[in-house]
């Protein structure tokens, strides 16, 4: 079994609660399952609600809570179904829902995952709510994979906040061809930025076709060439994408 590990995430208030969620929405793709755990008031609809409208790219999105039909599908970016489990009346129910279909195209959301006994994959995300104080703390548990991504959009979100940008909106961008991501960043005074995500490049040789290529073109590998030659192009008048902020360890900009 793939090892688990977690991470804790402190919440202040609602707010912090609705930006966890909309940063979760660029952390989660296609065959995840998102299992959410907490008491009644803990936030757990309200983080589910944050995500989904983010995934849309639609703060009107109208979302209504599946207490009652127990689920709801959205056909959005990234097709989604919004599971409440908390009045199944059996865990074999959970099959009749299209549980597994909608894990097999599109991410799961479920609240009062405990219903269900082990009928969950088990490499779900877990995300436990709890009271604490006058906020909440959040609990993450995931396979070694999901952590990664989710721990990489969290730190993305802690270098926005350095850099006065942690109240921003941050929503999806169609990327190119290479392992780089991209998000539009909604500041709060109106503009938007956008941000490169450049995850490392896996170790080993350059491929082409899925073969080793060792006359392919050198492969830049940190955030540096393009901050020095948008610098450059900048410095004797061309335009070009001025470079405000970078974590060259982390490579994102």
């Amino acid at each position: 079994m793939t090892e688990r590990s977690a991470l804790t995430v402190d919440l202040k208030g609602e707010a912090e609660t609705i930006r966890l969620g909309e940063d979760l929405a660029l952390a989660l793709g296609i065959g995840d399952c998102l299992a959410l755990s907490g008491d009644l008031g803990a936030g757990k609809s309200t983080l589910a609600r944050a995500l989904l409208r983010a995934l849309a790219d639609d703060p009107d999105l109208e979302v209504p809570s599946p207490t009652f039909t127990l689920v709801q599908v959205y056909e959005l970016r990234i097709p989604a179904a919004h599971f409440d489990l908390y009045r199944l009346a059996d865990a074999s129910e959970l099959d009749e829902l299209g549980f597994d279909e909608a894990l097999t195209n599109g991410i799961c959301l479920v609240e009062w995952p405990e219903m269900a006994d082990e009928l969950l994959p088990a490499n779900s995300i877990t995300l436990s709510l709890e009271h604490d104080g006058m906020g909440r703390k959040a609990t993450i548990t995931a396979d070694g994979g999901k952590i990664k991504r989710i721990r990489r959009v969290l730190a993305i979100r802690d270098f926005l906040s350095a850099h006065g940008f942690g109240d921003a909106k941050r929503r999806f961008l169609t990327g190119d061809a290479s392992t780089r991501a991209y998000e539009k960043i909604h500041a709060a005074d109106g503009s938007t930025l956008i941000l490169m995500d450049w995850p490392p490049l896996p170790e080993g040789p350059a491929v082409l076709d899925g073969k080793p290529y060792p006359k392919v073109a050198h492969l830049a590998e940190d955030a540096r060439p393009f901050v020095a030659i948008s610098d450059y192009l900048l410095g004797i008048g061309l335009v070009a994408p001025k470079v405000f902020h970078v974590n060259y360890e982390a490579a994102f900009f």
